[in-house]
C-alpha cells in the first residue's frame, strides 16, 4: 500500500510538474515526449549587453532559472506539504524515483534570478569571500549564471586552478604563472631550427588556425591576441603529446581570453585593444588561460587523441537520447540519410562556440564548468536540448536542406532568454534519464 501510494505521489509530482513548466514555457507535449519551444521574445534593448558586451547583470547571468538551488531545496520539500496537484492531460511515460522536481521548484524556475538579482549577488560574494570556498555550494551558484565581474575568480576556483583556501591562492597562481612562462621560454620562444618537422608543421597549422578564430569578433582580429593565442595553443600541444593541438581546441581557449581580460579590460569587447595593457598583465592572463584550458581539457582527454572516440561515443549517446525524447525527428533523420556526425561532431568538438553568438558563450560555459567532471555526460543534453529547439523545421527538410540548415543554424539573434530555454530542457531530461539507463533503451 505504501509503494502505491508513494508511486501515485510520485506520478503526480511529475504531471504537476510538467503542467507547470510546459505553462511557463508555452510549450506543447508529444505523446511519449516532451518537447517544449520557446515563447516570443520581446524586442532586445540594445543597452542591455553583456559588461564585457555591454549587457546587465539581470540580463546576462541571471537568466530564468535557478536550477541547481532548485535540485538542493527539493531535498527539503516535505511531500506532505505540497498542494492539491491535477492530473496534466499531457502525460509522460513512467520515470525513475529519482526525479525530484516538484511543483514549488518549478515555480522558483520561472520566478528565475531576475527577481532575486540581489540575493544571488550577496551569494556569490559571501561564497567568494570566505576563508575557503566550499566548491559543491560554488558550483550549485555558478550553474544558473555568474555575475560578470565575479567570473574571472569563479571561474579559477571551479577548475581547480586556484585553491578554495584563500591564504594560498595568490602564491599558487603566482608560481603557476612563472610556470607557465618557462614553458613558454622553453618552447614556443625557439628558433625552427630546435624544433622537430612535426613540431613545426604544428606551429604552422595553429598560426593558420587563429585568425580563423570566432571571426565575426573583430576583437580576435587584433595580432597580438592572435599570437597569444599562438602561444597558449602551441605551449599545450607540445605539452600534451598524447593529443597534440586538434582544430577546435582554438575555439576553447577564447572564453578564458575574454572572461580573464574582462579583469582589465572594461566596456564593449568590441572596443577592446589588447595593446592597452601592459606585457606583465598579457602574461598573467595568457598564464591563466593555459592552466585552465588545460584543467578542462583534462576531463576530456580522449576527446582529442587520435580519432577522437570521446566525441564519437557522446554522438552515439546523442542519437540515442533523440531517439528517446523525438521519436519523429530521430526517424525523419535517419530516413533521410543524416548521420549525427555529420554536423555533432562539430558541436562536441567546439562545446557549441561556433554555433551560438560569441556574447552568450560565457554564460553556457558558467554552466559547463558548474558540472565539473560530469560535464562530458552532460552535454549530451544539452546538445540534444539545442537541437530539438528546431524539431518541427527538421521534419519538413530533405538531406541537403537538413545539412545546410545544421551548418548554419539561425542563431544570430538569440539572446539569454533562448540559451536559458536550452539549459533548463536539459537539465529537466538529465534529471529523468541519466540514472534510467532502461528509458533510453531502443
Amino acid at each position: 500500500m505504501k509503494n502505491s501510494d508513494r508511486n501515485s505521489s510520485l506520478d503526480s509530482r511529475i504531471n504537476q510538474t510538467l503542467k507547470n513548466v510546459q505553462g511557463l514555457l508555452k510549450g506543447r507535449s508529444i505523446p511519449g515526449k516532451v518537447l517544449l519551444t520557446r515563447r516570443a521574445d520581446p524586442p532586445e534593448d540594445p543597452s542591455l549587453r553583456s559588461p564585457t558586451f555591454g549587457r546587465s547583470f539581470s540580463e546576462i547571468d541571471a537568466g530564468t532559472s535557478d536550477l541547481m538551488d532548485m535540485s538542493k531545496e527539493a531535498e527539503a520539500q516535505d511531500t506532505s506539504k505540497q498542494q492539491n496537484n491535477n492530473t496534466s492531460a499531457n502525460k509522460l511515460k513512467p520515470i525513475s524515483s529519482n526525479v525530484e522536481i516538484t511543483s514549488k521548484e518549478v515555480q522558483k524556475s520561472v520566478m528565475g534570478a531576475r527577481a532575486t538579482d540581489s540575493a544571488r549577488v550577496m551569494k556569490f560574494t559571501k561564497e567568494l569571500s570566505g576563508s575557503t570556498v566550499i566548491l559543491e555550494k560554488l558550483r550549485e551558484l555558478a550553474w544558473s549564471g555568474v555575475p560578470p565581474y565575479m567570473r574571472p575568480n569563479t571561474w579559477r576556483l571551479l577548475l581547480g586552478y586556484a585553491p578554495p583556501n584563500s591564504d594560498r591562492r595568490e602564491g599558487i597562481l603566482r608560481r603557476k604563472r612563472l610556470e607557465y612562462f618557462d614553458c613558454v621560454s622553453q618552447f614556443y620562444d625557439i628558433p625552427d631550427t630546435e624544433r622537430s618537422d612535426d613540431e613545426i608543421n604544428m606551429l604552422r597549422q595553429i598560426s593558420v588556425d587563429c585568425p580563423r578564430t570566432v571571426p565575426d569578433v573583430t576583437f580576435f582580429q587584433q595580432e597580438q591576441v592572435q599570437k597569444s593565442l599562438e602561444r597558449i595553443l602551441y605551449t599545450w600541444a607540445i605539452r600534451h603529446p598524447a593529443s597534440g593541438y586538434v582544430q577546435g581546441i582554438n575555439d576553447l581557449a577564447t572564453p578564458f581570453l575574454v572572461v580573464f581580460l574582462s579583469e582589465h579590460l572594461e566596456g564593449d569587447i568590441l572596443k577592446w585593444s589588447i595593446s592597452d595593457l601592459s606585457p606583465d598583465k598579457i602574461s598573467n592572463v595568457e598564464a591563466d588561460c593555459y592552466w585552465c584550458l588545460s584543467k578542462l581539457l583534462d576531463g576530456m582527454q580522449d576527446h582529442y587523441t587520435f580519432a577522437q572516440p570521446g566525441i564519437q561515443r557522446l554522438v552515439f549517446k546523442l542519437k540515442e537520447l533523440v531517439n528517446r525524447i523525438d521519436e519523429p525527428v530521430s526517424r525523419h533523420m535517419e530516413e533521410q540519410g543524416l548521420e549525427f556526425l555529420q554536423f555533432a561532431f562539430r558541436w562536441f568538438n567546439c562545446l557549441l562556440i561556433r554555433e551560438i553568438p560569441f556574447h552568450l558563450v560565457t554564460r553556457l560555459w558558467d554552466t559547463y564548468l558548474a558540472e565539473g567532471d560530469a560535464l562530458p555526460d552532460f552535454l549530451v543534453y544539452i546538445f540534444a536540448s539545442f537541437l530539438l529547439t528546431w524539431s518541427e523545421e527538421l521534419q519538413k527538410l530533405d538531406f541537403q536542406e537538413l545539412v545546410m540548415f545544421l551548418q548554419h543554424l539561425p542563431t544570430e539573434n538569440w539572446t539569454h532568454q533562448e540559451l536559458e530555454m536550452v539549459l533548463s530542457r536539459a537539465f529537466m531530461w538529465h534529471s529523468m534519464f541519466n540514472n534510467s539507463p532502461s528509458h533510453l533503451a531502443s
